[in-house]
This record gives structure tokens, sequence and C-alpha cells, in this order.
């Protein structure tokens, strides 16, 4: 059954200023969670563009440091790579030098995708660890508070990428994925987790990405090539938080940098 989806976008100048919005948007969407349940949950993704925020978020000469309610925070990632912790293609490795290392977060806040198991066995650890964070119950699902996307020039989230088995599976809470395009495996939530999540936003940088990005917010809906439309969130409500570059091929913002449109799922 199709419903229709309101994609909000905000766009910014520049990376510098892309950074300060997400960072600002972390800040009052874990806030408004605190404020309405008592605890934030919220599962991040790696790559280059979030590692800018990452840092603002732990510097403690920017504000969001000081304003963000650490001590009421639980931290997940929405993938990662089969890799060891400290290796330089972690995401986990990434988020611990820009981020963890330098906030108040402890030991039992930080839940991260053990990569260096095997991938489905990594898997099977994850969906377990999120079982009984979530203390979940039968068939289940958790619900984050935010979910933050990145999107590659392929049009992959998460570890879901083009023409891969994730991209069917809907009963699992985590799979491992096998990536031929790039010789791995990925363990990665699945989007029916993603979609649940009370937010989900985008955070997109590069002219490389503005092509990619129209076909799959205004184009015909094609799944397998565009995994990221998959991403319909049950609330009904899509956040892009864009560089100018990167939303060069969409509809004109307002004054205020921000734009909106209705798309039937």
């Amino acid at each position: 059954m199709s419903r229709t989806i309101r994609v909000k976008y905000y766009v910014e100048q520049d990376a510098a200023a892309l950074a300060q919005h997400a960072a600002r948007y972390f800040v009052e969407m874990v806030g408004e969670a605190v404020e309405g349940r008592g605890r934030a949950r919220i599962a991040i993704s790696g790559g280059t563009t979030p590692k800018a925020t990452f840092q603002l978020l732990a510097d403690p000469n920017q504000p969001w440091r000081s304003r963000m309610p650490w001590s009421d925070l639980d931290l997940y990632w929405v993938d990662e790579r089969c890799v060891r912790p400290n290796d330089a293609e972690s995401n986990y490795r990434m988020t611990r030098e820009a981020l963890l290392d330098h906030v108040p977060l402890t030991a039992d806040q930080i839940h991260r995708i053990e990569g260096e198991l095997d991938p489905l066995e990594a898997a099977d650890e994850y969906e377990s660890e999120l079982r009984e964070s979530f203390r979940l119950e039968g068939a289940h699902i958790p619900r984050f508070d935010l979910v933050a996307l990145g999107m590659g020039p392929d049009g992959h989230t998460a570890s879901l990428f083009p023409q891969t088995a994730a991209l069917h599976e809907t009963n699992r809470i985590v799979v491992a994925n096998h990536v031929p395009q790039k010789d791995t495996w990925r363990v990665t939530l699945t989007w029916p987790v993603i979609n649940a999540a009370r937010s989900v936003f985008f955070l997109i940088a590069g002219q490389d990405k503005a092509q990619v990005l129209h076909e799959v917010l205004t184009g015909p809906r094609d799944v397998e090539r565009l995994p990221s439309q998959l991403i319909r969130p049950s609330s009904g409500i899509l956040t892009l938080i864009l560089d100018k570059a990167a939303a060069s091929l969409l509809p004109p913002t307002d004054a205020e940098g921000c734009g909106f449109f209705e798309r039937e799922q």
C-alpha cells in the first residue's frame, strides 16, 4: 500500500556549515527524546561526512558538547565493516577517535557491532545486544529515537548495497550482507528497523551525490538499483541535511534554506 512521505531538506553552503547544522540537530533530537522518554537511543553511521559533526559534538569550545545530555544517551551503529575495531576502515574507530575518546559516555552506553567476528556471528551478537538493551520480546523490533544515515554515490545507505541480499530481509533486526562489488562483508540494521525509528535523517555532501540523490527522491521506484529508496520512515517524515553541491538538482529552498515536497511511496 502506498503512502505519502513528507521530505524535508535543509541546504547549507559548505562543509563547515553542514557539520554545524548536523551537530545542532543531534543535540535537539537527543534532548527531545530525553525530555519525552527519559533516555535517548540513537544509531549513527560512519564515513567522512559525519566525522566533522562528531568532532564538533566533542569540542569543548563549541556549544554542543555542554548541551548534549550525555548521561542519558545510548549510542548504537547503523552498520559496520567486518574489520577489527582498530582498523582504519572501522566505523567504530572513526567514531571513537572523533567523539568517544572526548565525551563522558561510559562503556555500557556504547553498543558497537563486533566487526572482528565472523559476519554471521557478528550479526547474531548485535541482534542479541539490541534485543537485550531494548528489552524486546518475540517479533518486536527496536525503535530508535534517531537514526543518522549517509548515502553513497551508488545510492546505497547503511550497508544496504544495490543488488544485495539484505534488501530483501524483513524479518531480522540485523543481517550480515555480502557486497560483491566491494568483495567484502558488512553487518547492518535492516531497513524495517531503520524505518521504525522516531526520526530518520540523511547527512549528505558532495557533487558526486547530486544526481543519485535527485533520482532517489524524485525518480521512479527502483530499490534494487537505489536502496536509499527503501528508507520511508513510519513517522511519515524524512529529513535531509545537505550541502549546496549535493542539493544542486533538487527544487529550490526558501529564504531560510529549507525545502520540502511530498512523495508517494
